[in-house]
């Protein structure tokens, strides 16, 4: 028993000491912004752009791939289909299906039609994903589409990458998709 009271006030002091440090640390989080912290550990949130020809996935599961079929080297997520209409109006339809999502802010210098990247926060604690697209002219004169996202940070993302690509992909499926004309743009309600 004795021991134990010779002890206590040293744990005590440890466990003031380590709520102390992370009082620091929160208060230091809060204060730089979540933004600039995630820049001061990882870099700038825009990781530029991808060479989808020379694209080697990462070896942490924090990133996701989806391409139309016969397009991509590595492995992908899932597969996008072959879409009717032209390459630049697949990518201006992909603009509203962004905006849509509410998290994603284009940072590309727009000069390429037929690309667009993309950075996107996480809700609460605005961790940084790059998402690159882009649109080409498929051998069947259809047009292929590969989609790129990852994570800035960490090992993981909880599947948080995929979902963006599944969601974006099924949007402009919809909006784009075989019943769709080639070369007309869908309506307003349609792009949301």
């Amino acid at each position: 028993m004795s021991r134990v009271s010779r002890y206590h006030p040293r744990r005590r002091s440890i466990a003031v000491g380590v709520l102390g440090v992370t009082a620091v640390v929160a208060g230091g989080f809060v204060i730089a912004g979540p933004k600039r912290v995630w820049e001061w550990i990882g870099g700038p949130a825009d990781q530029g752009p991808v060479d989808f020809d020379h694209l080697v996935r990462r070896r942490v599961p924090n990133d996701a791939l989806a391409c139309s079929k016969g397009t991509c080297r590595q492995r992908v997520d899932f597969e996008l289909p072959h879409f009717d209409a032209a390459p630049q109006l697949i990518m201006a339809r992909f603009d509203p299906v962004v905006i849509a999502m509410g998290q994603g802010k284009r940072v590309d210098d727009g000069r390429d039609e037929t690309y667009r990247r993309y950075v996107f926060r996480s809700r609460v604690l605005e961790f940084p994903d790059t998402l690159d697209a882009r649109a080409t002219i498929a051998g069947d004169g259809r047009t292929a589409l590969k989609l790129y996202s990852r994570s800035l940070l960490g090992r993981g993302d909880f599947g948080a990458n995929r979902q963006r690509l599944r969601r974006i992909a099924a949007d402009l499926e919809r909006t784009s998709g075989p019943n769709r004309q080639i070369g007309r743009a869908p309506a307003a309600a349609a792009l949301r």
